[in-house]
Formats: structure tokens, sequence, C-alpha cells
């Protein structure tokens, strides 16, 4: 998240279509070789007007994300006791993903993109306002919350494979760390201020603007890729059929090592991590006894520490491979989570999910730049489709199991064994560094 960006992508040029061709007939695609590591400022990839108009509108919609995100977890928490049910937003956003990936990574790869993204955006604000319209007919209860949930997740899991395809062909090669770490700092501001926003209105004003908030979010975006679909851009040539480019995806993303590697990291960190965002609104119901505004609080904690570490990642991406600086990431946030499991003080609860999130804008932004550098433009959507549909398959994974351990052994017990698996998932790296390298 992010992996969590609504949408940012560029329309492939011509000489980028004319090139699918060629890559119909092979079911291995060779790597490039990776460029040697330097520095490239943070604000660089923003000297390219058209991803720094989508990083913008990103931004307001990302706080939108947030603040549905919020009210979503929290009204959940208040109308159910219990942790595997709260923990089923995170499923129910996922979900989705993992159903769709597949198939909207081949679509993505062949579709006029501004239309596309268009619409689908506007379905999810359409989503979004029938949240809104439901809480303020009283029809409120943990169901349709979940079920609009799973709706808004769809429109995202159709959104993805396009802009984390694209993205790298909005910005030169060498400047794909930094957007993707921009891209994270984009959400990761709105993750400061929506959940802020969102516990300070929620018990003020109620869910349902918080929903109508996120629909209204969508704003920006729709005018982007309107603007942009009216251009008249060239649709990409497409000259295979739905399965043969569906097999091709598959064969070129499975028959790569390294991408093998990049996917099994996906599926156990993201199974692991995905604890916190699962059981922070009960640990803080639970076990700080505290309402949605500390909720609110320790969300922003994490993207604050997001935003903080997009500034001296390029620092430590020059210096330190993408293994070192993946495992150095999820030693800090292992400890996060173990040590929130036995403090109860929030003096020292914020800082802690401060520096855990400088380790999260670290993992995802590595493991999402070593994806989207794997392959070239022609299949990089499909390939990236598996991306997705592993990393959802961690989350949907992850998200049950944590809830179910925290109905039986407790929230704390839960966040203390999540963090022992990060942990080993960054021993596990080091481990496997030298024989294949991210």
């Amino acid at each position: 998240m992010t992996l969590g960006s609504k949408a940012a992508y560029t329309v492939q040029t011509m000489s980028e279509s004319s090139n699918s061709a060629s890559f119909s007939t092979s079911a291995s695609i060779p790597l490039k070789p990776a460029p040697a590591r330097r520095k490239v400022p943070l604000t660089r990839p923003l000297r390219h007007a058209r991803y720094r108009n989508i990083w913008l509108a990103n931004m307001v919609s990302n706080m939108g994300t947030w603040i549905q995100t919020f009210a979503s977890a929290w009204l959940v928490a208040s109308l159910s006791k219990s942790a595997s049910i709260t923990s089923l937003v995170q499923t129910a956003t996922y979900v989705p993903i993992f159903l769709f990936a597949l198939l909207a990574g081949v679509v993505a790869d062949a579709v006029h993109r501004p239309k596309f993204l268009f619409y689908c955006n506007l379905y999810m604000a359409l989503c979004a306002a029938t949240m809104a319209l439901l809480v303020t007919t009283g029809m409120v209860a943990a169901t349709p919350v979940l079920i609009l949930t799973f709706c808004i997740g769809i429109g995202t899991a159709f959104i993805w494979p396009a802009w984390q395809a694209a993205m790298s062909g909005l910005v030169d090669p060498e400047e794909v760390e930094a957007a993707a770490t921009l891209n994270n700092l984009s959400f990761n501001l709105s993750a400061i201020i929506g959940p802020a926003l969102g516990g300070v209105l929620f018990g003020w004003l109620g869910p349902s603007v918080l929903f109508l908030a996120n629909a209204l979010s969508f704003a920006g975006l729709l005018g982007v890729y309107w603007a942009w679909w009216q251009e008249r851009t060239p649709q990409p040539v497409v000259r295979e059929g739905f399965r043969e480019r569906f097999v091709l995806g598959l064969k070129t993303a499975f028959g790569c090592a390294r991408y093998r590697r990049i996917l099994r990291n996906v599926f156990s960190v993201f199974f692991a991590t995905i604890a916190f965002a699962s059981l922070l609104p009960v640990f803080v119901r639970d076990v700080l006894h505290l309402q949605s505004s500390t909720y609110g609080t320790l969300m922003g904690c994490l993207g604050g520490g997001a935003v903080i570490a997009a500034f001296f990642l390029p620092q430590v991406r020059a210096r330190i491979d993408k293994s070192g600086v993946l495992a150095g990431a999820l030693v800090v946030y292992g400890l996060m989570l173990v040590t929130m499991s036995f403090s109860r003080s929030l003096l020292v609860l914020a800082p802690l999910i401060l520096c855990g999130g400088m380790a999260w804008s670290a993992t995802v932004s590595t493991l999402n730049a070593a994806a989207q550098l794997s392959f070239p433009a022609a299949v990089r959507a499909r390939t990236l489709s598996i991306y997705l549909f592993v990393m959802s398959g961690g989350y949907v994974g992850g998200s049950v199991f944590w809830g179910q351990v925290a109905d039986r052994w407790g929230v704390r017990a839960a966040l203390a064994a999540a963090g022992a698996c990060v942990l080993l998932n960054a021993l596990m790296l080091v481990g496997g560094n030298r024989k294949t390298p991210l």
C-alpha cells in the first residue's frame, strides 16, 4: 500500500505496445541487469508532469481511503466484541484482490487505461456513497459494512495491476525506487491526517460523514483520468487471445527464480504484518480501554513514521542492497509488534509505532520496486497481478488467522506471535540473500 494507492498509471507508448508481439512467443523473459545503486533525490520523479498530477490527486484520494479504513474498522469493532469479526474488515478488503488480481492483470495489459481507470474509480466512489447512505438511513450492521468493503475491494483489485505496471513507465528507470517511496509518502501523509480526522469526527458527526468524505475524495482522480481519456491516446495493440496472455504471464513470472523468491517473501511478510492493522482496533478497545480518537492517533503514528522514512530511504538504498534494507526493516517491525504486546502506555506506543511506520515504508517500497523492475512493460501488469495475488493471499490468510488467535489466546499473545513471525522472515531473508538476491 503503497500497495494502497488508489490509482497512478501511464498509457504505454506505441513502441512498448509494438514490442508485445515479440514476447508472445516466449514463455520466459530474461531480466535486465540491475543498475548500479546510486542516490536518486526523493523529489526527482515529480519533474514528470503526468506523474506529479496523479501523485497530488492520489494524495487526496488516499486521505479518503484512510478515513474510510478507520471508520469501517472502528464501526465493526463497536458493533461486535469478537476480534475475528473485527479482523474481517481487512479480509473483506483483500479477498477481492486475491480473487480478481490475475484477471485484472490480463485486462490491464489490453485496455485503454484512462477510460478503464476512470470507470473503476467512479464505481468505487459510488460504493462509498452507498455505504454512507446505508449508515445515514439506520441500516448499520457489520454485514453490510463488510459487503460494501468487499465491493470497494473489487475496484481496487482491477486498479492495482494497471497502476503498479505503469508507475515505472511514468519515470526514468533509475527513479523507480524514489517514485515508489513517493507513492508511499503520499499514502502515508494521508495516513496521518485521515485517521486523526476520523478519530475526531467519528464520535461527533458519525461514520456516515466519513464514508461520504471518501466518496468525494475520488473527484480529483476522476478529473485527471477524464482529461487524460479525452487526449485520445492510442489503445495498446493486443495480438494474443486472453488465454495466451494469461498463460504467458504465469510462465514468465514463475519461470524466474528471482521473482519466485520475491513472491515467497511477499506472502510470508504480509501474512505476518497484517496482524497490526487487523488487531489494532481490538487492542485499543480491550487492552488500552480507550476510544476511537486513540485508534486514529496510533494509526496516524504508523503513517507518520512512513513519511519520515521517505526522506532518508534514498540515502540508505545508496549504501545497502535491497535484501539488507528489507531484512533491517522487518527486524524493526517485528520488534514493534512484540513490544506492543507488553506495553499499555501511549508514551511508549506512539514512538514505537512511529518506528514501525518507518520500517513499513521501507518494506513495502522495496518489495514493490523489486517487482516492478523485474519484467519488461509488455508483460508487467500480468506479472505484477501475480505479485498482488500473492500479497492479498497473505493479507487474507493472515487477517483471518490472527483474528482467530486473538479470540483464543488474546490480542497481546497474537501480536507477540505475529512479531516473532516477522523476525523469522528477516532471518530467512538474510539466509537466502546470497543464493538469490532481490
